[in-house]
């Protein structure tokens, strides 16, 4: 009995090391489940979470006051590596990033940094490519953020659909082994095209569909309020992809004119430092992929944080 309980706690001390720790946890630092819940309720759903979080965020908790805030950051940093780490220990948990295939070769050699970008678009819906094989290597990069960029009728979205379902292959081929959520800011999304894909690579159709957590964002701040739901999600399941479709979309009609420039900058922007801190809450898992659309050009670029207008 006491080694099964042993072997219990080694599982759940493993897991945790793989994935995020959920907030609860720091009810064992001395925290009092109440201010747990506070944080809980704030949208803080792991030590991550509240380790990322500044000072003055936490403090604008209603019922945590200076005292319980400098409490919580101790006890969090403890749970939460915070300062330096060597470049080898750095480098074996970059050896451990799982990438999702996108369906094709071409596609995944560049983002693989393999080939120089072009038009890689061509290349995913190109007939010789569309029954090809899974590469073993590349694709998008979990843990980070990944924003497509291109003109109207490109192909982005149904790039996002295909990564629906492709992450949820299993690793060997070129999978993520886990559920996708998608936030869509456009009414883009279409249940039947993800039907489709699931027939090419072989998984049933319902099991797909029931994989893919969706929701319709319908202002800027909704689809933040958003986020916070999806990390709470992301504690209790293991979901290896969001999409935002599109990022961009809301702002143009929620801010007006060179007025409203500056709130409209730094609303985004909270929203891509918020979209980050989920990619880096969930360490190994869990990419995020925004959308945007621009006129006369076609670019795939991969950065840990910014934007592109």
């Amino acid at each position: 009995m006491e080694q099964q309980k042993t072997a219990q706690q080694q599982d759940e001390l493993e897991e945790m090391q793989h994935g995020p720790v959920p907030v609860e946890q720091l009810q064992a630092s001395g925290i009092a489940s109440i201010d747990v819940k506070k944080l809980r309720d704030a949208g803080l759903c792991t030590v991550e979470a509240v380790a990322y979080s500044p000072r003055k965020d936490l403090l604008q908790i209603k019922g945590i006051s200076e005292a319980k805030v400098d409490k919580i950051i101790e006890a969090a940093s403890k749970l939460v590596p915070l300062g330096f780490t060597s470049a080898s220990q750095l480098h074996a948990q970059r050896l451990e990033i799982i990438q999702i295939t996108s369906g094709s070769r071409e596609l995944d050699k560049i983002l693989e940094g393999q080939f120089p970008l072009f038009s890689f678009l061509n290349l995913y819906f190109h007939p010789l490519l569309s029954t090809s094989p899974l590469l073993e290597l590349g694709g998008i990069e979990t843990g980070s953020i990944t924003e497509l960029y291109g003109e109207f009728r490109s192909g982005k979205t149904q790039l996002c659909h295909t990564l629906c379902v492709t992450c949820q292959l299993p690793l060997d081929q070129g999978g993520g082994e886990g559920k996708a959520m998608y936030i869509d800011a456009e009414g883009t999304f279409r249940p039947q095209r993800l039907l489709q894909i699931a027939e090419r690579f072989g998984l049933n159709g319902a099991d797909v569909l029931e994989n893919v957590a969706y929701a319709r964002a319908y202002n800027t701040d909704h689809q933040s309020r958003l986020l916070l739901e999806a990390a709470s999600m992301m504690v209790e399941t293991r979901f290896a992809l969001m999409i935002v479709d599109s990022a961009t979309a809301l702002y143009r009609t929620d801010f007006s004119g060179r007025g409203e420039l500056s709130a409209r900058q730094m609303h985004l922007a909270k929203f891509l430092r918020s979209l980050q801190k989920l990619a880096d809450e969930a360490r190994t898992l869990t990419p995020s992929i925004i959308k945007y659309q621009g006129k006369n050009r076609l670019h795939f670029i991969q950065r840990n944080s910014g934007m592109i207008l």
